[in-house]
């Protein structure tokens, strides 16, 4: 395993678990304290770890040439009807999660744009890179709007009340659909990730 490869476990477990963080926080900003009260409000990745999603299968994963490194943290509890913003507030508290994968793919994309104004050292953007290229896939995969993803949630905020029954009736074969997720996440991933990484860095194609 080379180090660039044990670097990108780490930003991903990492990175999921700022994702999972933003969760508890907005829910805790929103009147939630469910998070809070569970002790996941921590950068500390023990309570939020994941043992087959953040660390086996990223290793596999890594065994696999040209393959991508990926993988998720234990779900942040919440409890919706504490959240003050109504029937916003799952929209809310869902946005968090890929909404901070998207920032730092911003930020540390923007780095590698403008590292010659900067004076960023060249050796450093491999590894910018890898932070870019993991948020870009932890936001693509989260956004699919297939529960029990984000993006499955944030569509039924913004469809009119009757369609909630059609959640909570997907919810209960989440499981299922979640292998449809991971199936069409490669697709998804594979056709935008490399378009979104050289529209962030201006490199050509992600290597």
């Amino acid at each position: 395993m080379s180090v660039l490869t044990l670097f990108g476990i780490i930003v991903l477990i990492m990175s999921v678990v700022i994702h999972e963080v933003s969760h508890g926080y907005v829910a805790y900003l929103l009147g939630d304290p469910t998070a809070k009260l569970a002790g996941r409000l921590t950068l500390n990745p023990i309570p939020h770890v994941d043992l087959f999603g953040s660390i086996i299968l990223p290793l596999l994963l890594s065994l696999i040439p040209g393959g991508i490194i990926f993988g998720w943290a234990k779900p942040v509890p919440y409890n919706p009807y504490n959240l003050r913003a109504g029937k916003w507030g799952p929209m809310y508290v869902a946005a968090a999660g890929p909404g901070v994968n998207i920032l730092l793919a911003v930020v540390f994309g923007l780095f590698i744009r403008f590292s010659a104004v900067i004076g960023l050292n060249p050796a450093i953007i491999p590894i910018f890179g890898v932070i870019v290229i993991i948020n870009i896939m932890l936001a693509l995969f989260n956004l699919i709007p297939i529960p029990p993803l984000d993006g499955s949630t944030i569509l039924f905020s913004l469809l009119p009340g009757r369609f909630q029954y059609f959640e909570s009736s997907f919810y209960r074969y989440r499981f299922a659909f979640l292998l449809i997720a991971i199936l069409l996440a490669g697709f998804v991933i594979n056709t935008l990730l490399p378009v979104i990484f050289s529209l962030l860095t201006g490199l050509s194609a992600v290597n």
